[in-house]
């Protein structure tokens, strides 16, 4: 990680420094820039969540970019796998997302995709972070050599119909009913849309953005009322996004939860068996149950196991040539179908599955047992390395000896928040969370 870039872009409090106006202008130069270099007729997409704080920085990003010569085009609200999916489409040399995907709505972020839809490289934003903290002393264009800026009309229904064509053209949604939950944010157009054209019957919720309440107690991070509508309306299935749609939780028609492990395993199965799953492995972090590990080995797969992060998965995908991979919290990558993790199409390639095997979604899932699984999240001022807080570090060695080959203990700060992150795993739930909780009880102990 840089300075400003982290695991997943920029991100921080809206109108405080990194997110602040003059630090996104100056931002903005740095990438038009960098962009105007290297491409002989550079445009740049910008799209965003549905954050009050996204139209102030909209402006600010798109006044940079324009003012050292490079056009921009803005495509409004849209999920962040749809930017990267235009950058492609739309031959645009980078597509910048304003979202800071499932955070409060009062913080925001920035990542930037390259032509081929792919986040930007290290060294690539390394460079950006040294162009902002020293400004070029070139003089910047006037007249008619200053960008242009110019917003995209279509661009929900240019993601809809890319989403429908990944769709299998001898299936159809139709006598399904599925209740969706966008989080009242990036989807909330884009998302029914497809559900409904493609057949179902949908019971929408989370659609009614106000610039405050995405990820609001909805979506993928608080699924509870999503439970609930699904028992109500006695649907099939439910979907549940995040605020930039890039991640999936779904429901099935018990009210059951299943993440983002049980998918992966799900989907694994079906690619197996029709001879598309690429090197027999799958892709995911080391957040992942053990129970997806012994899933997959029994269908002759590999789990590769990488940090925490999506862009650590696809960079693993990539250079395996992998088509697979996601994490537990519901970031799902179909290689073959988009660059980045899609919420909305790994939910069409649920549905998939559940069409092509005849079976609810409650059935598919039993080819995995969830080990118990306990995650505790302690605020923090300093990332200290845990082996240099001796309670800390005594407690983590003493609960990895008592698990031993039947468990898993992994402690990590977070790359986008200031929490430190405790996750045990094994066959006990209530000794997991005695460990856990003394675990968390020393890293806030070490705070003071």
């Amino acid at each position: 990680m840089g300075k400003y870039f982290g695991t997943d872009g920029i991100r921080g409090k809206a109108n405080i420094s990194p997110m602040s106006p003059d630090f996104v202008l100056r931002l903005g130069q740095a990438i038009g820039l960098h962009f105007r270099n290297a491409y002989p007729h550079p445009k740049i997409l910008i799209g965003k969540d549905t954050r009050r704080s996204g139209y102030m920085l909209e402006q600010a990003l798109s006044a940079g970019i324009c003012s050292v010569g490079v056009d921009v085009q803005f495509l409004g609200p849209l999920p962040t796998p749809g930017i990267a999916y235009l950058t492609r489409g739309m031959r645009a040399c980078a597509g910048i997302v304003i979202s800071a995907s499932h955070n409060p709505y009062d913080d925001n972020g920035i990542k930037i995709f390259s032509e081929n839809g792919y986040k930007l490289p290290d060294e690539i934003e390394n460079k950006l972070e040294e162009m902002v903290d020293h400004p070029s002393l070139e003089a910047f264009p006037t007249g008619v050599h200053i960008g242009r800026a110019k917003r995209i009309d279509d661009a929900v229904g240019q993601y809809a119909v890319f989403l429908k064509e990944q769709f299998p053209k001898h299936l159809k949604l139709d006598g399904l009913r599925i209740v969706v939950d966008c989080a009242h944010g990036a989807a909330y157009k884009v998302a029914p849309k497809v559900f409904e054209e493609l057949g179902a019957e949908i019971f929408v919720t989370g659609n009614t953005p106000d610039g405050r309440n995405i990820n609001d107690q909805c979506g993928a991070l608080h699924p509870a009322s999503l439970v609930e509508k699904v028992k109500l309306y006695k649907a099939d299935l439910g979907v549940a996004l995040d605020g930039d749609a890039d991640r999936l939780i779904v429901v099935d028609h018990t009210g059951e939860l299943v993440d983002g492990d049980q998918v992966l395993a799900i989907c694994a199965g079906h690619l197996v068996k029709a001879g598309r799953l690429k090197k027999a492995t799958v892709v995911s972090t080391v957040m992942s149950n053990m129970g997806l590990e012994i899933a997959l080995q029994k269908m002759g797969v590999k789990l590769l196991r990488t940090k925490v992060g999506d862009r650590y998965v696809v960079d693993e995908m990539r250079k395996g040539g992998y088509n697979l991979g996601g994490e537990q919290s519901g970031h799902l990558v179909f290689m073959d179908l988009n660059t980045t993790g899609d919420g909305i199409l790994a939910a069409l390639n649920l549905l998939e599955v559940m069409l092509e095997n005849g079976k609810p979604l409650a059935e598919l899932k039993r080819c995995m047992e969830v080990l118990p699984q306990v995650l505790r999240n302690v605020r923090v001022q300093h990332k200290t390395p845990f082996d240099q807080l001796p309670e800390v570090h005594k407690l983590i060695q003493a609960a990895e000896g008592k698990l031993g080959q039947r468990g898993r203990v992994l402690v990590r700060y977070s790359g986008t928040e200031n929490l430190a992150r405790v996750m045990l795993e094994g066959e006990d739930q209530h000794r997991l969370e005695t460990m856990a909780a003394d675990i968390a009880r020393a890293l806030e102990t070490a705070q003071r």
